[in-house]
C-alpha cells in the first residue's frame, strides 16, 4: 500500500490555501463533464474548523437552495469536507471557478438570511437531526460572504 500515489487533492499546499472557490477535479463520463468544486470557507490549519452543527445546517440549507435554483438540473452533489473547512459542489458541465461565483454567493446569502425551520430537520428526514445550529451557520455564511465579495484570482486558483 506504500506505493500508492496521492490523490490530487492531497497534493494541494493547504498551508497557502485561502477561502475561495477552486476547481478540485474534472471527470469525463461518456459525453459529459462533471466539475468538482472546492468551496473552501476557512484557511486550513490556520483557522478553526467549522463545528459539525453549523456545517450540518449549511449542508441542509445549501442543498435545498441549489436543488431549487435555476441550476438545479446541473447539480450533482453538495456536501461537507471531512476536514470541516468547506464543502464540495459537483456540477454537470466543463466549468471554471469564476463561472459559479454568482451561484455560490446567492447560496450563502440564502443561508445568511434564512429564518425558520431548517429543511429536513426531523427525525424522519435526517439521521442526526438534532445536530444543527442555524445561528452559527448564518454566522459562518456571512463570514464566507465577506471573502466572496472581495474575491480575487488567488481565491479561484489553487496555490502551487
Amino acid at each position: 500500500m506504500n506505493d500508492m500515489q496521492k490523490i490530487p487533492s492531497f497534493t494541494i499546499n493547504h498551508l497557502d490555501l485561502l477561502p475561495g472557490i477552486y476547481v478540485s477535479r474534472k471527470d469525463y463520463i461518456e459525453n459529459s463533464v462533471l466539475t468538482t468544486f472546492d468551496i473552501r470557507m476557512t484557511k486550513p490549519n490556520r483557522e478553526p474548523v467549522i463545528n459539525t452543527a453549523e456545517i450540518h445546517a449549511i449542508e441542509h440549507l445549501g442543498a435545498t437552495f441549489l436543488r431549487n435554483s435555476d441550476e438545479k438540473d446541473n447539480i450533482i452533489y453538495f456536501g461537507p469536507m471531512g476536514c470541516r473547512t468547506g464543502f464540495y459542489l459537483i456540477l454537470k458541465g466543463d466549468l471554471e471557478s469564476k463561472d459559479i461565483v454568482s451561484l455560490v454567493k446567492s447560496m450563502f446569502e440564502f443561508i445568511k438570511d434564512f429564518e425558520g425551520e431548517i429543511p429536513g430537520r426531523t427525525a424522519r428526514d435526517c439521521g442526526n437531526y438534532q445536530d444543527m445550529n442555524l445561528d452559527m451557520a448564518k454566522y459562518e455564511a456571512e463570514k464566507f460572504l465577506d471573502n466572496l465579495n472581495n474575491i480575487k484570482e488567488e481565491n479561484l486558483i489553487y496555490p502551487k
